[in-house]
């Protein structure tokens, strides 16, 4: 789950790290006496959106007066804003962050992510802060410090003067520093996040670390411990679609292929994914109905499929295990039988009662196509689309 820049500060005002001054607003009146509640210029308008890459899309501003707020702010809100992680449909802009213009005198980057294949924390840091810092990334790793950290032992003041020092940071700026560290990385901990991210993290010319941007992003499967983090979720900010079938307990990712697909188990999902395309289709999703999800869970994430306008056709992958494919078969027909189905759709089913599960399709009355394997059904349902 991602949350919105300013619910992010609000979070890293809690954990002491400090933020600029500033206030969210809804409405232009809003977004005018925010600015005159910082009472000096210049100051920063930022769309909140839950995408990257704002600033040079147009969606950061700086305004030297009253009048300049009252423009920007009559251009951004409810703009569509396009960025490289939008994709080109964008994303309508109905709240902006105002904060007070800071003196900036160098642009640092920091994150907190998990490593997989080390199976440790990571934290990653850089001099080359701001926004082209998945360019230095590609371009230039060596520039970017990486300190694995194991979770069983936790953050050491070795790995906090690794950092300061990988930065060439001055040795009277090095404490503040490493306290911002330290509380990321207990952000990390203590909310279950998935990632927790200051870009640019900046040192003004006063000489004060402020982070001018906030990112956190939660794990999912740790939200039922944070009911307070579940309160800012945004679902204006996702897809319909993703929102739908959220309330059934599916996990559901739309993606821009033409080829709905219905399976159960995460892996077979992807794999199933793989096998679309190398049959020369592309998916429409990704939809795990879970290895003991029932016949509504069927029937609602099938009725998802058919409400997505790409979907041009469905190929459903079932292995009976927990989920009998004879459970899956009464959802597809109920779900079938009650929304109408308009595309073609082929069906793979092994396992536990496949066969009885094959039966109920074919009396259904329903033009459902069967295939005697996955290979079969993805080739299939290249050729019907």
């Amino acid at each position: 789950m991602k949350i919105h820049e300013y619910q992010a500060k609000e979070i890293f005002k809690k954990y002491n790290i400090p933020v600029p001054k500033g206030k969210v607003a809804f409405t232009k009146q809003e977004v005018v006496d925010a600015a005159k509640e910082l009472g000096a210029f210049p100051v920063v308008i930022k769309a909140q959106v839950h995408a990257g890459g704002r600033g040079k899309a147009g969606g950061v501003k700086l305004a030297n007066s009253l009048d300049e707020v009252s423009q920007i702010a009559d251009s951004m809100l409810n703009m569509v804003l396009v960025t490289h992680q939008t994709g080109p449909q964008g994303k309508v802009v109905r709240k902006v962050l105002v904060e007070e213009g800071l003196n900036i005198e160098k642009e640092y980057y920091m994150a907190v992510v998990m490593d997989r294949s080390s199976e440790k924390i990571v934290i990653m840091a850089s001099e080359a802060g701001g926004m082209d810092i998945e360019e230095v990334a590609e371009k230039s790793p060596e520039k970017i410090i990486k300190v694995f950290i194991d979770p069983l032992i936790g953050i050491s003041g070795h790995n906090l003067r690794s950092i300061a020092f990988g930065l060439n940071i001055e040795k009277d700026l090095q404490r503040p520093l490493m306290s911002i560290v330290k509380s990321i990385y207990k952000i990390f901990l203590d909310l279950d996040c998935s990632l927790v991210e200051i870009n640019p993290l900046v040192l003004t010319k006063e000489g004060k670390w402020i982070a001018l941007d906030a990112k956190i992003n939660f794990d999912d499967n740790g939200l039922f411990r944070h009911k307070e983090i579940m309160e800012l979720r945004d679902i204006e900010e996702e897809d319909p679609l993703e929102v739908e079938a959220s309330k059934y307990g599916l996990n559901y990712i739309k993606l821009d292929g033409n080829v709905g697909n219905i399976v159960n188990g995460a892996g077979l999902a992807m794999a199933t994914m793989d096998l679309i395309k190398r049959a020369g289709a592309e998916p429409a999703n990704f939809l795990d109905v879970g290895g003991g999800a029932s016949a509504e869970m069927v029937e609602n994430g099938f009725k998802i499929l058919l409400s997505d306008k790409n979907v041009k056709a469905i190929l459903i992958n079932i292995f009976g295990g927990i989920l009998r494919c004879d459970v899956l078969a009464e959802g597809v027909v109920a779900a079938a039988k009650k929304v109408g189905v308009h595309v073609p759709v082929v069906v793979r089913m092994e396992g536990t009662n496949a066969e009885k599960g094959r039966e109920i399709l074919l009396n259904s009355g329903l033009n459902l196509k069967t295939a005697k394997d996955l290979k079969e059904a993805a080739k299939m349902i290249a050729e019907l689309v």
